[in-house]
């Protein structure tokens, strides 16, 4: 099997439903991110054809921040579903976060959860992204200062209103996935899961599982550490978050390549690439699981639509396993400011 595989395949997917009350989405989810932040320099045209791509291969769920790029992002998937076909643009999906405080420079000050505020980002975003609903609508992360409780009751109201459909959480721990379930429905919570990050395997999964909630997981390649595309010589450009991530710095980011090493031998062996191999496994978690792919361009968007043709055998988890066992990983997943509003990491 090789990266430039027809995706016309992938339509036949089958849909993997968000939990016990959220909506069938296709087995992979497109996140956005990248295309207008924190990754240095994209191309608009490129990513809107990347979005189109998606599209037309049968992806559903789009993934979006309302500050990421300050809102730059929002408004591209507007411009991409305002031009897709309009059965495309009919099932597309948007999973939305919000809460983020940025600072024009591009810093990030906290978050806010105040009912009041919530009602607020949404009027944004309904506005820049040109639809009358959000599919799936989250903070985040956590905000210390107000409640869950809260959050996730000015959510619900604006799912009784009919502006967002699903409520979904993002990077909370055990007790906090417990808090929100108790106040409504919750879809899915979204959070770092991938061979190099696996810290929601102990109490944060079995938890989701136990309330019907489901996982759309980001981060599978490791923001490209584990593509099997990352060099230890590549230079990156002015703003790109991978400069200040603990992984990909000195000697984490030797010892974790060397993890990738190992990986690839596996990869070789089913002839498959490594990221390609790294999607496999998350999707071979659970039926509950959806691994978002950051893609921003169509060949890195077609490499991660053919994992879906990678069966994963008993004895191909296993060397996978031996090659990035859990905990392998060098360096921890964000640097120690970011690690702090983690309410999945306390």
């Amino acid at each position: 099997m090789t990266t430039n595989g027809n995706t016309s395949a992938q339509l036949k997917a089958p849909h993997r439903t968000l939990g016990t009350t959220g909506p069938a989405a296709f087995p992979l989810g497109l996140g956005c991110m990248g295309m207008s932040a924190l990754y240095g320099e994209s191309d608009r045209a490129e990513s809107l054809a990347t979005i189109h791509a998606a599209l037309d291969a049968g992806v559903t769920l789009l993934d979006t921040g309302d500050f990421y790029g300050m809102g730059h992002n929002e408004l591209l998937i507007n411009e991409a579903l305002r031009t897709a076909s309009a059965a495309a643009r009919d099932k597309a999906l948007t999973s939305v976060k919000f809460g983020a405080l940025r600072t024009v420079e591009g810093g990030f000050t906290g978050y806010d959860g105040r009912p009041e505020a919530v009602k607020n980002f949404l009027a944004y975003s309904l506005q820049r992204l040109g639809r009358d609903h959000i599919d799936i609508y989250r903070i985040a992360r956590l905000d210390p200062d107000i409640p869950i409780e809260e959050t996730v009751g000015a959510i619900a109201e604006a799912v009784t209103a009919g502006h967002v459909r699903h409520i979904g959480l993002s990077e909370v721990g055990a007790d906090t996935l417990r808090r929100a379930a108790s106040v409504a429905p919750i879809s899915d919570l979204q959070i770092e899961y991938s061979l190099i990050s696996r810290g929601i395997e102990e109490e944060i999964l079995p938890t989701a599982r136990e309330l019907g909630i489901g996982i759309t997981a980001y981060g599978v390649l490791s923001r490209g550490l584990i593509s099997g595309h990352f060099t230890r010589d590549r230079e990156l450009a002015p703003g790109d978050f991978r400069g200040m991530s603990p992984r990909f710095q000195g000697d984490n980011l030797d010892r974790n390549l060397d993890l990738v090493d190992a990986l690839r031998k596996v990869s070789d062996e089913k002839g498959v690439t490594v990221a390609q191999t790294a999607i496999a496994w998350a999707l071979s978690r659970g039926e509950d699981i959806v691994p978002l792919v950051g893609a921003r361009s169509r060949d890195r968007l077609t490499e991660a639509l053919g994992a879906l043709q990678v069966v994963l055998t008993p004895a191909d988890l296993a060397a996978i396993e031996d090659a990035v066992p859990a905990g392998a990983a060098f360096g921890e997943r964000y640097p120690a400011a970011q690690m702090a509003h983690l309410d999945s990491e306390h």
